[in-house]
């Protein structure tokens, strides 16, 4: 698949050398380019992310670079096929660096391509229908958790706030800090909502997971100038959230029964009360 990508990409797949193999595949190519290979059928989600990626560049804003040619996603076997200047060596941000570049990013005014509304339960239901390591009573209860969730967000209402771009996956490994710059990356999930959504993962990191101290997660708020767990909504958009990370324990442990079934049913432990209040010290899943 990479080589027939190359060639009508007309760049070399000789030498390529694997960087990272999960939902999307990364390759790095001849010339310091990095070929991004993504899931069947998403081809209109890897050209929403190149028009991400030149409406950053436009805006001054640090970000990954697409290739100028070829300008659009390569469709193989239905499998799109992306083209990126590789960063120089880099490290995962802070904290406060990944505040300031939300700030910077929710400040933007958005492009005038079409985006599209954040959808937060993208691939739930297949992720539930699919953890193979489920029984019938947990896989049920899990629907119902996202019924519930689904309801619980409408309920909240459209934002009063203009739209922003958020990213939709705003961590910080998607926010890689090199000696000169941090560059956004990953923009998948990017598309026009709440802030409060990008927001919220790292309040996660801090009140679910326990894997950011006080003093970081108050870092983290000064530098981006307001706290997502104030906001009456918060704890909706932490239920989801944490949905979500359960839900993509589940789909590695359906991959990967040995490494990752353990976890994944104490996440979804966690959610059924079963451990007690947060925060509840998940293992992270490489």
């Amino acid at each position: 698949m990479l080589a027939e990508a190359c060639a009508a990409a007309g760049r070399p797949s000789a030498g390529a050398r694997l960087i990272r193999a999960g939902e999307n595949t990364l390759w790095r190519l001849p010339g310091r380019v990095v070929a991004r290979i993504g899931r069947t059928g998403q081809g209109a989600v890897a050209a929403r992310e190149l028009t991400v990626a030149r409406w950053l560049r436009e805006h001054r804003v640090p970000a990954v670079r697409p290739l100028d040619e070829p300008s659009g996603p390569i469709l193989v076997r239905g499998r799109p096929v992306t083209f990126w200047h590789e960063l120089p060596p880099h490290r995962h941000a802070t904290a406060p660096e990944l505040a300031a570049a939300l700030r910077r990013l929710h400040r933007l005014r958005p492009p005038d391509a079409e985006l599209g509304a954040v959808d937060p339960f993208v691939r739930l239901p297949a992720r539930i229908d699919g953890a193979a390591t489920l029984d019938a009573p947990q896989r049920g209860w899990l629907h119902g958790r996202l019924a519930e969730l689904r309801t619980a967000w409408a309920e909240l209402g459209a934002p009063t706030a203009p739209p922003t771009v958020v990213h939709g996956d705003a961590w910080g490994g998607n926010l890689a800090v090199t000696a000169t710059a941090a560059h956004l990356l990953d923009f998948e999930r990017t598309a026009l909502g709440p802030p409060a959504w990008d927001l919220t993962s790292t309040a996660v990191a801090h009140d679910t997971f326990g894997t950011l101290a006080a003093p970081g997660y108050a870092a983290f708020c000064a530098a981006y100038g307001a706290d997502v767990t104030e906001w009456p909504g918060y704890p909706v958009f932490r239920a989801v959230r944490e949905l979500r990370l359960a839900c993509y324990a589940l789909q590695q442990a359906a991959a990967d029964p040995a490494r990752h079934t353990d976890q994944a049913h104490y996440r979804v432990a966690c959610l059924r009360g079963e451990h007690g209040p947060r925060p509840w010290r998940w293992t992270a899943i490489g």
